[in-house]
């Protein structure tokens, strides 16, 4: 089969195309043949070398797929050889076929092409994990969720519009603030500051949950935003990780939660139980058309070098998604 390689630590000129076995699967896995793999930020991560993939897993980028079930293993009854599925991979996507846990596999709701389906898992996934598991949104609470424009942020405003929250989002442009207003109340964080703007608008009270992908430069900010019992759930760094002059008489006041996770540390059984309930409360939505998640562009296998620069420079209103004919 084809895959990418990355062949050293670096900018989207080293991911080459090579050829090599398929892989093999284990008795509670199924093969895909892809038809597409999503391009998610751990994957640019795994790529510059500050990511990589665990001790005994494949070194092959790509977390999220979709396709046809090629190969079914003996402990595997959920599925058979020929179903439409897309599953949320433990690395392996970005080949012409990938071994994943079938705990991870969901059939394709109907009325999502293959290019849609690859777009949901690593997103749907995480944001079901953090703003409703760990974070506990309730409907008619308010959320704020950072990166708006991201994968992660366009699949969060999506869901918490679905199940009854009041989202704010930030984001840096204006063109972003345009695609994304309908669906939230949303702040152009290079124009604006975005704590200001949330307490003018919700008369000084706050938010209850805020998602959070900057990390430390946000934090200060983050937790004067949180209404009492508030709940912040940081899911990535990009503003770096140490924070400075944090007051915690401030989080004891209000009973601020503060906690974080990564998809990647979570055991089979945790991701199992996501995706069932992924399938229960999710997937009737994207069935009847909402949900969907927002594609920016598609490339073939072989630009992955492009899809990658596209996610690099920032300017990306929801998912990059690479095919495979």
């Amino acid at each position: 089969m084809k895959f990418v390689e990355i062949t050293q630590p670096g900018g989207p000129e080293v991911l080459n195309i090579v050829e090599g076995e398929r892989p093999t699967i284990d008795r509670h896995e199924v093969l895909i043949k892809v038809q597409a793999a999503g391009v998610n930020r751990p994957d640019i991560l795994q790529r510059q070398g500050k990511y990589p993939m665990p001790k005994g897993l494949t070194p092959i980028p790509g977390l999220e797929v979709s396709g046809i079930v090629e190969e079914i293993g003996a402990d595997v009854t959920e599925f058979k050889v020929g179903d439409a599925v897309c599953a949320l991979t433990n690395g392996g996507g970005y080949a012409e076929f990938c071994a994943v846990p079938a705990a991870q596999t969901l059939p394709i709701p109907k009325g999502i092409s293959f290019e849609e389906a690859a777009a949901i898992p690593e997103t749907f996934f995480t944001v079901w994990a953090n703003l409703f598991q760990i974070g506990k949104a309730k409907p008619n609470e308010s959320v704020l969720i950072h990166g708006g424009a991201s994968g992660i942020g366009t699949t969060a405003i999506a869901l918490g519009k679905e199940f009854g929250l009041n989202v704010f989002a930030t984001v840096g442009d204006d063109n972003k603030v345009e695609e994304l207003k309908h669906s939230a109340t949303v702040i152009n964080y290079k124009k604006e500051d975005f704590e200001e703007k949330i307490n003018a608008l919700t008369e000084g009270e706050g938010v209850d949950i805020i998602l959070d992908i900057v990390g430390a430069s946000y934090f200060n900010k983050n937790m004067n935003l949180l209404k009492k019992d508030g709940r912040l759930v940081i899911i990535g760094f990009m503003g770096g990780n140490l924070v400075d002059n944090f007051d915690i008489t401030h989080m004891m006041v209000k009973r601020i939660t503060v906690t974080g996770s990564t998809m990647r540390g979570r055991n089979l059984e945790e991701k199992r139980e996501i995706a069932e309930q992924l399938k229960e409360k999710v997937w009737p939505a994207l069935e009847k058309g909402r949900c969907k998640p927002i594609i920016y562009a598609t490339y073939p296998l072989e630009e992955i070098a492009k899809a990658h620069e596209c996610l690099d420079t920032g300017s990306h209103i929801g998912k990059v998604v690479i095919t495979l004919s």
